[in-house]
């Protein structure tokens, strides 16, 4: 049986983009006759409150958005994502790493991926033990994944084909930040593989993440699910929504539409109806087709 899934954060109140993505992940499992996992990624526990939880919670079960199992959140997985962080470690997949961001930015011989962002260049990867145990002594290290030199990739089950070397466009990648937080990468993989998802839909803002998940569930021996992105949502002015930016968010959209209303009008702009007119997700089922999604981005008219 297919089993989706919505991995939201609750940093902040859902806004339009979020709901899209949760409402498209839950039609494509549903329509495959699958069931539908809820997991809260509260990896930062500074900015993920237990109020915003319970807003999202709520807001889920207003559109009709109900989930049929739940995974506990990740800010209770500590111990999890330590062993398979030591598991790596173990085998001489991971290493420690003392440089800051601005050492990295500024680093003459740091190469730059096509996107424009700065690739680790591996300053702490040949470190000798003693200049690790000197290192060590006097701060805490982030962890970071070696990353071979080679492609990655994948079939999207809606972009298509799509290939990374990770070498050149990412880097040596963090699974564990120096305050101790797990990274999103090792946490997400992490989660996956023990819940058993098998199809993952989320924005298309995270292909990039993809060969890297992918790189990880290989040396875990692990199954990846298949991967589904989706365009994104952009305001008139063709701005990405933000929750920082509170651009139409749950808060203000309950007040201004019923969930019908606006289950209706993200069907619309997805591809699965010919009108915008007031439905609920689970009459949905029956039209669901990724064949009927777009590829480019959506501008959302409310």
């Amino acid at each position: 049986m297919e089993l989706g899934r919505f991995a939201p954060t609750p940093s902040g109140r859902m806004h339009l983009g979020n709901v899209f993505s949760a409402l498209m992940a839950w039609l494509s499992a549903k329509s495959a006759g699958g069931e539908v996992l809820l997991r809260i990624e509260d990896l930062d526990t500074v900015r993920c409150t237990a109020q915003n939880t319970a807003l999202l919670r709520d807001d889920l079960r207003w559109l009709g958005l109900r989930w049929d199992r739940e995974q506990p959140c990740q800010s209770s997985q500590g111990a999890r994502y330590a062993a398979i962080l030591e598991e790596l470690r173990q085998r001489g997949l991971v290493y420690p790493c003392w440089c800051s961001r601005a050492d990295i930015e500024h680093a003459a011989n740091a190469p730059h991926a096509s996107d424009g962002h700065t690739v680790y260049p591996g300053t702490c990867r040949a470190l000798s033990e003693e200049e690790r145990a000197e290192r060590m002594a006097k701060k805490t290290p982030l962890w970071r994944l070696r990353v071979p030199d080679g492609t990655v990739s994948f079939t999207d089950g809606h972009f298509g084909p799509y290939r990374e070397n990770l070498a050149v466009e990412c880097g040596d990648f963090i699974l564990r930040r120096a305050d101790g937080i797990f990274a999103y990468q090792l946490a997400v993989v992490a989660d996956d593989i023990a819940a058993g998802v098998t199809q993952v839909v989320r924005g298309r803002d995270l292909l990039p993440s993809t060969p890297r998940q992918l790189l990880l569930y290989r040396l875990l021996d692990a199954a990846p699910p298949q991967y589904y992105h989706i365009p994104l949502l952009t305001a008139p002015d063709g701005r990405r929504l933000s929750k920082r930016d509170r651009d139409l968010d749950l808060g203000l959209l309950r007040q201004r539409f019923t969930a019908e209303e606006l289950i209706g009008r993200l069907a619309h702009a997805a591809g699965l109806t010919d009108t915008d007119r007031p439905c609920t997700a689970e009459a949905l089922i029956p039209a669901f087709s990724w064949d009927k999604v777009p590829r480019e981005d959506i501008a959302i008219h409310l």
